[in-house]
């Protein structure tokens, strides 16, 4: 059964012409419009960050739910509904393709969102099963990831359906979270705790770990300390980026300027945004507009 729709929630198209990201004039062309993307804080920003290294020439909004995360302690029915918000605001930007950098809410809401609208929308689950795929030799495969992501079932059904006799190991691993919006990702306290949510996983065999969620490509060198060179480590963002720019290319959406913008927009404390963000983005994350709910 689909998920039932919040009660005057009705589905946005994409407008006939619209203002474009970068100059606030009306674009008639689709390929000038802005990529949309939302996570429900900070941690797409790596998500971002890898779409911005790909696709240089392209204008991204993004949206951090700032105010209600985190999504992944939350029930599937209120993480579809902060999703379809989220989307509505986006869509109302007049954006060209929707990137849902949120692993939960690609988890949960993808199929609601993707369903309900005619712009192409991208998660990060299938471009990391992909790629973690891939990058195994023996088939046995560690996902680490928030409890409502890993819930979800969502990345072992993906890699099962592209690798059918996987051995799949799942763990969720929420203090990893507010360890990276600290900055303590290579301390002793990060070592200890990366090993503790590792140790099952090692102890498994697994061949390759998959990042499932957005916070994590920001531990990527303690974990590849703690699981050693025989285990690859995945980072989804990069996949979706790669995933992104090829459905770019088929619809013949790629923008050709010279150099793409970036705008920001949270829900709460921007602030608070820009100074965590520094550290999943860089100097250019330099201001951002708090939107009301």
């Amino acid at each position: 059964m689909p998920p039932r729709k919040p009660t005057g929630w009705k589905p946005r198209t994409l407008p006939h012409a619209t203002p474009s990201a970068s100059n606030g004039k009306v674009s008639l062309r689709p390929a000038d419009r802005a990529i949309g993307v939302f996570d429900s804080g900070i941690g797409g920003l790596t998500v971002l960050r890898a779409l911005v290294e790909e696709l240089p020439n392209e204008d991204f909004i993004y949206l951090g739910d700032t105010a209600r995360l985190p999504y992944g302690t939350k029930t599937d029915e209120v993480i579809i509904r902060y999703s379809r918000e989220n989307t509505e605001f986006l869509l109302a930007k007049g954006i060209k393709m929707l990137v849902v950098a949120c692993n939960t809410s690609s988890a949960v809401a993808l199929e609601a969102i993707a369903r309900d609208t005619t712009i192409p929308v991208i998660g990060v689950i299938e471009p990391g099963a992909r790629a973690v795929v891939k990058a195994s030799r023996t088939g046995k495969i560690g996902v680490i990831a928030t409890e409502a992501t890993v819930a979800s079932g969502a990345y072992t059904r993906t890699i099962q359906s592209l690798r059918p006799r996987a051995e799949i190991y799942t763990r969720a691993c929420p203090l990893l979270v507010p360890l990276v919006e600290e900055g303590w990702t290579d301390n002793d306290v990060a070592e200890r705790t990366v090993s503790y949510y590792l140790e099952s996983l090692k102890q498994s065999g697994i061949d390759a770990l998959l990042l499932g969620c957005t916070h994590y490509p920001l531990l990527i060198a303690m974990f590849e300390r703690v699981l050693g060179p025989e285990v690859k480590v995945v980072d989804s963002a990069t996949a979706t980026a790669a995933a992104v720019r090829e459905r770019l290319r088929a619809l013949k959406l790629a923008r050709r300027a010279t150099q793409g913008t970036r705008s920001f927009f949270v829900t709460e404390s921007p602030e608070r945004f820009v100074r965590v963000g520094r550290r999943f983005f860089g100097p250019q994350v330099e201001s951002a507009v708090r939107i009301e709910r």
